[in-house]
């Protein structure tokens, strides 16, 4: 069967009823160490907040994808990590949505930069080999 694509339009006129789960918004909020309590109209609030944070994100994921001429009606996760890496004001989310990469390229990353440690004479401590051992004292004689 196959998926609904048609997009769910938001609406002119305020309902006063949100898309996403008002419980799940509380629940999150609640998790959160700092927040001791949130009213239910601060919370409705969030939720508003985030369908429309939601909605800019798709849209300008949406036109990023249309500017690469491509035909699809669907919205990868590719698309979002080149609109994050693209927009600036959605710059915030590289740490959180970075762009995919292969494996391959992610070990040649990693033996680069432990080579390029290795010339610069940077290298770890094992233990406490190399550490000096401090006396009674303190002055560094054993």
């Amino acid at each position: 069967m196959p998926y609904n694509n048609t997009p769910i339009t938001p609406s002119a006129v305020a309902t006063g009823t949100a898309n996403l789960p008002l419980a799940r918004v509380k629940k999150i909020l609640s998790a959160d160490e700092d927040i001791a309590s949130c009213s239910n109209n601060a919370a409705f609030i969030l939720t508003i907040a985030a369908e429309m944070f939601i909605h800019h994100l798709v849209e300008q994921t949406h036109t990023v994808v249309k500017t690469e001429r491509k035909q699809r009606r669907q919205i990868h996760y590719r698309d979002v990590a080149n609109a994050v890496s693209r927009i600036d004001n959605l710059n915030f989310l590289a740490d959180v949505v970075p762009r995919t990469t292969t494996v391959r390229k992610v070990k040649e990353a990693r033996r680069a930069a432990a080579k390029l440690a290795r010339a610069n004479g940077q290298a770890t401590l094992d233990g406490l080999h190399g550490a000096v051992k401090k006396g009674a004292g303190g002055d560094g004689e054993g």
